[in-house]
């Protein structure tokens, strides 16, 4: 393989029913900062059914060129369709480095697409650069239940790949009638050739557990102990109209479902308030919450890592102080409501 003819930043825009994904989006931000370390284009790649003109959006959030192909083939996502797509691309335009989002899709997308044009690829990454001597990706991810961060370099393989969850990395602002280069091409695959056929989508519409979006998030770690401490926390959590999130600790103890927890096990999360309840600080429980607007950690031990990481940090014991938390905030939006004022958490 010469590695020389591999130029460019690419990004899989992914979309559903017509709109697209915030990831897609949130890796244009960062693979335009790849893209000028290493002086070529950021590309985006994007697959569907009447989609072409959400090129328009790509340009303005980033993108130098937007490789399209739209046709009704590819109007659901399959892996057999989109890897053939998306592996022609790569073979005819050599990018060297390819990002894409860490939902169910993209993961999928992703592994399949590194088997068919047989490079490597870094699963859950949370911080992106580049060497920019060896033109090498730099993609870090926690490892060892989050103990090291562990970069992982492809030194004889292009594309370099690597999936990024949603949240960890942050829209650009967008630049209003910014125009680029739209590329369509066609996918040679036809209907009757497929192994899969798409019958029939059933939407999930019975989701408790909304982390992702919540404004407010009070997560439960290790040192609330028991249900009691779990109950603590959701009561918190309830006068603050907010989500409780918690750590894997909590989770592997079966005091909570896994559509709760934060962190590079679960879901990666950018609240405006996030209280941390005992929860010691593990790398592998950061990298899903430290882009919160605000983190305000509670923890007995002064020497907590999540202090390191939090806005406001109460050393205290959680059962002491977050009942009088939950009671000041209580009298404070009810004295707010009676006032008929709008009450802030």
């Amino acid at each position: 393989m010469n590695l020389e003819e591999y130029r460019g930043v690419w990004v899989f825009i992914e979309q559903r029913n017509g709109k697209l994904v915030d990831v897609g989006l949130e890796l244009l931000g960062a693979g335009r900062d790849l893209a000028d370390k290493l002086e070529v284009d950021l590309c985006g790649v994007l697959l569907g059914h009447n989609i072409k003109d959400l090129s328009k959006d790509l340009f303005e959030y980033g993108a130098d060129k937007v490789y399209v192909i739209d046709d009704p083939i590819l109007e659901q996502y399959r892996s057999e369709t989109y890897m053939v797509a998306v592996g022609d691309l790569v073979r005819k335009y050599k990018p060297e480095i390819f990002l894409y989002g860490a939902t169910s899709n993209g993961k999928d997308l992703a592994s399949a697409v590194a088997t068919e044009v047989m490079t490597g690829l870094t699963a859950d990454t949370t911080l992106l650069d580049v060497d920019l001597e060896k033109r090498l990706f730099e993609a870090s991810r926690p490892a060892f239940g989050g103990n090291i961060m562990a970069t992982i370099l492809c030194k004889k393989h292009r594309p370099q790949m690597a999936t990024v969850r949603p949240k960890v990395m942050k829209k650009r602002d967008r630049e209003e009638g910014r125009v680029g280069e739209l590329i369509e091409e066609s996918i040679s695959l036809q209907e009757e050739s497929l192994r899969t056929k798409v019958l029939e989508i059933v939407r999930d519409t019975k989701k408790a557990v909304n982390l992702e979006d919540a404004v407010i998030i009070v997560s439960a770690g290790k040192g609330i102990k028991d249900e009691k401490g779990l109950q603590m926390v959701r009561e918190l959590a309830d006068v603050l109209n907010g989500t409780v999130g918690a750590s894997r600790d909590i989770v592997e103890a079966g005091l909570i479902g896994h559509d709760h927890q934060v962190g590079q096990t679960g879901l990666t999360v950018t609240p405006k308030l996030y209280f941390a309840i005992g929860i010691s600080g593990a790398v592998q429980h950061t990298v899903g919450m430290e882009n919160s607007e605000t983190i305000v950690a509670i923890n007995n031990d002064p020497d907590a890592a999540i202090f390191n990481v939090a806005h406001h940090g109460v050393v205290a014991d959680a059962f002491e102080i977050v009942p009088l938390l939950t009671e000041e905030f209580k009298k404070a939006l009810q004295e707010e409501a009676k006032e008929g004022g709008v009450a802030h958490a």
